[in-house]
């Protein structure tokens, strides 16, 4: 059955999952406020780097099914559901900013003349949803037949369109029957491939992706502290790793020590949830929360630290070389990049930073040259620190490269690099956790 469906918001969620419902078979009609941003993806072209997610644009746009609009007259009585993709960003003290979801329930509601379902995707505190439905409802002409449900997206950059069309869970979080046989034909492809699927109550929905969230940080942020345990200690934290891994009540996954957790995603939904447990009085939660936050700031503060070690106690008029400013491979994302926070500290000890990325592109920031190779990245470096681990920075021939440098140290911030090959062309390679030998 083909539904009509509204996707408010198109930045890397709303932009995926309008093309995903599409993929599904559903009329799809995008919104949002940038004009420009409309006008970039009714051409069939993403303004964002997501891989496999132009392909769906470009298809979908051209067959009719899928447009965008910045008008929500037009899909306010269209849609049989509407969908919520809107960022909920960091308030000043770590609170999540709904003012974006807010702005969209007082724009769209008043037009809301018929029965309708309205679907949140976004990250949002426990107890945003009942609250917008109350909001709703006052704002609507169509009064309390217009409804909410939760359906939290899981969406990893870099895999997004992989996520959204082969999710590996789905999450429904509705109060009625209508509300959940209406999800459940909107994802019915999937769901007929044995996707998982969780039906439960709207508070348990919102809980699940913050939870989801948070344990993945706390995963990361523990196998960071024991890198910094080896380093003192004299261990490796490789192997320690996959020693852990081969427990089935652990895994391997995700325990990869290096310069830990960034994005515009997970440091910021974790910081909303222990906002979240302090006003609940779940203090527990947020005390353990902000230990999770601070290992993981810390972390990047030790690679600053080892740089500026390994440069001979000071940095200051040195020529520093950053593989790397998107805060994962795969994506132009910079937001809360681990690459750029410990640029900036070494540009606050007096740096020369020069940075290259394949896909970021940085505004003007003082003290920092974008540069367009790895060749010019490392032109004269004193040290070279490899902070985002695409695969072409692994493919990187060491003996040319040492012809361009001043000093050969190279700090593996990812524990990624071949530390043999590098260290038979006569590099010093320092990894966060792993002992240094030449």
């Amino acid at each position: 059955m083909t539904l009509r469906v509204s996707v408010i918001g198109t930045n890397y969620m709303g932009a995926t999952h309008a093309a995903g419902m599409a993929e599904f078979g559903h009329e799809v009609v995008g919104v949002d406020i940038d004009v420009d941003r409309i006008k970039t993806l009714n051409a069939g072209q993403s303004h964002i780097f997501e891989v496999g997610l132009e392909p769906l644009l470009e298809r979908h746009t051209a067959s009719g099914r899928l447009r965008f609009t910045t008008d929500y007259a037009e899909i306010a009585d269209w849609a049989d559901v509407h969908f919520l993709a809107l960022g909920t960003p960091s308030d000043p003290d770590g609170a999540a900013d709904l003012s974006q979801l807010h702005a969209a329930v007082d724009t769209l509601a008043p037009l809301l003349t018929e029965p309708t379902l309205v679907v949140g995707k976004s990250t949002v505190p426990v107890g945003t949803a009942s609250a917008l439905e109350k909001r709703m409802r006052a704002l609507a002409p169509a009064g309390d037949s217009v409804e909410m449900a939760w359906n939290p997206e899981f969406l990893r950059e870099a895999y997004a369109v992989e996520d959204t069309l082969r999710p590996d869970r789905l999450v429904f979080g509705t109060h009625s029957r209508h509300a959940l046989e209406l999800l459940e034909e909107l994802y019915a492809i999937p769901i007929s491939d044995r996707v998982p699927v969780i039906r439960c109550d709207i508070a348990t929905s919102e809980l699940i992706k913050v939870a989801a969230n948070a344990f993945l940080a706390t995963k990361i942020s523990f196998i960071n502290a024991m890198a910094q345990m080896c380093q003192a200690a004299g261990g490796d934290v490789i192997l320690l790793a996959d020693a852990l891994g081969y427990d089935e009540r652990i895994g391997r996954e995700f325990l990869n020590a290096g310069l830990g957790f960034g994005g515009g995603c997970l440091p910021k939904d974790i910081a909303a949830l222990a906002v979240r447990a302090d006003e609940l009085g779940v203090h527990v939660l947020s005390d353990f929360i902000r230990s999770v936050e601070a290992i993981n700031a810390g972390q990047r503060t030790e690679l600053a630290e080892l740089a500026i070690d390994q440069a001979g106690g000071s940095v200051a008029g040195k020529r520093i070389a950053v593989l790397g400013a998107a805060f994962k491979p795969g994506t132009d994302d910079t937001r809360n990049s681990p690459a750029l926070t410990v640029a900036d500290q070494l540009h606050a000890c007096g740096a020369d930073v020069r940075i290259y990325d394949p896909q970021a592109r940085l505004p003007p920031r003082e003290g920092f040259t974008q540069v367009a190779s790895v060749e010019q990245a490392l032109l004269g470096a004193e040290v070279v620190l490899h902070l985002t681990e695409w695969p072409e920075f692994r493919q990187l021939d060491p003996e040319g490269l040492g012809e361009l440098v001043a000093s050969k140290v190279i700090i593996d911030g990812r524990l990624k690099l071949h530390a043999p090959t590098w260290r038979n062309a006569g590099w010093k390679l320092v990894q966060i956790g792993r002992a240094t030998t030449l």
